[in-house]
């Protein structure tokens, strides 16, 4: 059964979502709610299932060129142009899968690390995507047709419900057998082996879910700002997303959202600092890894297990008290 809180705090975030656009630039809440989903899409294959991918900007990227391609060269639809995208980054998550998952540790993170440059150089060289240019000015068209795009805030709304859509799709596989089985591999693969599951199937699928998430994250990021570049594809934006998700919290559902928010608002509100903001952001994951060792949200909950642990130690020696 689904908790009280649960619910509370999904109305509290729906919520926030609707209200957000009143106090916060639109453009930026965009950008910080696809980094927020791309965040969750990262923390469910290393949160999750434990493993550690350090080449996850390449799905961001070749569903962020796809969708911008066919949208503008072809003037496909946005949602034909996203779903296009996320397709393309499933089908790449399960080649790339499909090799890594052969190697467990720093060779799997290796393996995806240099899957990804060779992505990254396939988008500097091919003549549709721009090279140093990128693909600039992608229109957004319009929701069936229905709703025009153009306007920031009516983008805001669309990216709002298909990142909160994400965020609820995650949220279902982590509380579901097969997120349970995920848990049971990253504690102790062995012992799952043992059990009798087949644990290559099932990272395999944790990494092409994750993919295609992380593809839906580039696609809907590449429609509300309107560009794709190589900076999407290259292996800072993996370090980026994994330096979100550690602040926010490791494993934790939210975490990677506050993570996201975090290192966005950073970016967004300390542009006047120029190169300094790179230092900045690297002072902070200093002192939150000193300090919090497991994320923001980690940390919360850590504090709020404890305080319920405490409660329920008081009220049962008050009640053997009682008793006596």
């Amino acid at each position: 059964m689904t908790s009280p809180y649960t619910w509370l705090g999904c109305a509290a975030a729906t919520l926030a979502l609707l209200l957000a656009p009143t106090a916060l630039y639109p453009v930026f809440l965009m950008k910080a709610l696809c980094f927020a989903l791309f965040a969750c899409s990262f923390n469910l294959l290393l949160g999750f299932a434990g493993l550690v991918s350090f080449g996850h900007a390449a799905f961001f990227a070749a569903a962020a060129y796809t969708t911008a391609h066919l949208a503008k060269a072809y003037a496909i639809a946005m949602p034909l142009a996203v779903g296009a995208g996320v397709l393309v980054a499933a089908a790449m998550g399960w080649a790339m899968g499909s090799l890594a998952i052969r190697r467990q540790g720093i060779y799997f993170s290796m393996i995806t690390l240099a899957l990804a440059q060779l992505v990254y150089f396939y988008f500097v060289q091919a003549p549709w995507t721009g090279a140093e240019d990128g693909i600039q000015g992608v229109p957004r068209g319009t929701l069936f047709g229905l709703v025009a795009l153009d306007d920031n805030l009516s983008m805001y709304y669309v990216v709002a419900a298909v990142a909160a859509a994400g965020f609820w799709f995650i949220h279902r596989i982590v509380h579901s057998p097969f997120g349970e089985v995920l848990k049971a591999i990253r504690e102790n693969e062995p012992r799952a082996v043992s059990l009798g599951y087949d644990v290559d199937r099932y990272k395999l699928l944790a990494f092409v879910l994750s993919a295609a998430l992380a593809g839906l994250a580039g696609s809907i990021k590449v429609l509300a700002l309107q560009v794709a570049s190589l900076q999407d594809a290259h292996w800072h934006m993996s370090g980026e997303v994994m330096l979100m998700t550690l602040l926010g919290g490791l494993g934790t559902i939210v975490g990677p959202v506050v993570g996201a928010f975090f290192v966005t608002g950073l970016g967004h509100y300390l542009t006047d600092v120029g190169s300094w903001i790179v230092a900045i952001t690297g002072a902070i994951f200093i002192a939150v890894v000193m300090l919090f060792r497991k994320g923001i949200v980690g940390e919360l909950n850590e504090f709020l297990r404890r305080k319920r642990m405490r409660a329920l130690l008081i009220t049962t020696v008050q009640g053997k008290e009682t008793a006596q």
